[in-house]
């Protein structure tokens, strides 16, 4: 059953990060350059990670399942910290208007630097580390982390939507990666909780991967970012 999943997130997951950099490199990367970035790092670990994660489902071989976790959980870590500079990185534009604009940067980093230390010590387990289970430990940490990024992108949504001139492609990008977010939170609850969820959870994670990929690559094929709010669209 895993294998068969494992499979098929491959078979939809990995062209659709390709649709995405061929629709940024017609000229999106250039305002967007952590968006860019993050799909690459993302596209490179998912290469990475596939013939290992394979390999696990398919033989369950305790070797190849703790090297497969040492990549998987490294590249976690990296696609995570990307992410949350993507959305500060966008939060920082949507507030150019904004006269405490160097206060709400300073604010945001102290208070994301606290929250990933916070939840990092809370959740830290040596003797799972010993043992080479660091999703032990880590599963909960990486939920706390999208968590945190969801509340992170609330207030996006929120300041995108108070701004007298709205940019709908910032609008998707924000939409994208609330449900990215919130799918991978309430996944990585399920496969804490639960063993007999573990499944049910890693499909929603991966269902919400391709809705994220599908609406990012929808909002890059566009030849540019409609205003909203422009008269010439009746809006």
């Amino acid at each position: 059953m895993e294998f068969a999943i494992s499979i098929a997130g491959y078979v939809v997951g990995l062209p659709l990060e390709l649709l995405i950099i061929a629709a940024l490199l017609h000229g999106g990367y250039r305002r967007f350059p952590g968006v860019f970035a993050y799909v690459i790092a993302e596209f490179l670990s998912t290469v990475i990670e596939m013939p290992q994660a394979l390999a696990w489902y398919r033989t369950h071989d305790i070797l190849i399942g703790n090297y497969y976790a040492t990549w998987y959980w490294r590249d976690e870590f990296a696609l995570q910290v990307l992410v949350l500079i993507v959305v500060i990185d966008l939060i920082w534009s949507a507030s150019s208007a904004a006269r405490s604009r160097r206060m709400i940067r300073s604010a945001l980093l102290i208070g994301i630097v606290l929250f990933i230390g916070i939840s990092f010590l809370i959740h830290y387990d040596p003797a799972a580390q010993a043992l080479h289970r660091p999703g032990k430990w880590l599963t909960p940490w990486a939920r706390d982390l999208n968590f945190g990024a969801a509340i992170l992108d609330m207030v996006l949504w929120a300041m995108l939507i108070a701004k007298r001139q709205k940019d709908s492609r910032v609008l998707m990008l924000s939409a994208g990666l609330g449900i990215m977010f919130t799918g991978e939170a309430i996944g990585e609850s399920m496969r804490t909780l639960s063993s007999s969820a573990v499944t049910a959870g890693g499909i929603l994670m991966i269902v919400t991967n391709f809705a994220f990929n599908y609406i990012w690559w929808q909002t890059f094929r566009a030849p540019r970012a409609v205003l909203v709010s422009d008269p010439k669209y009746g809006r």
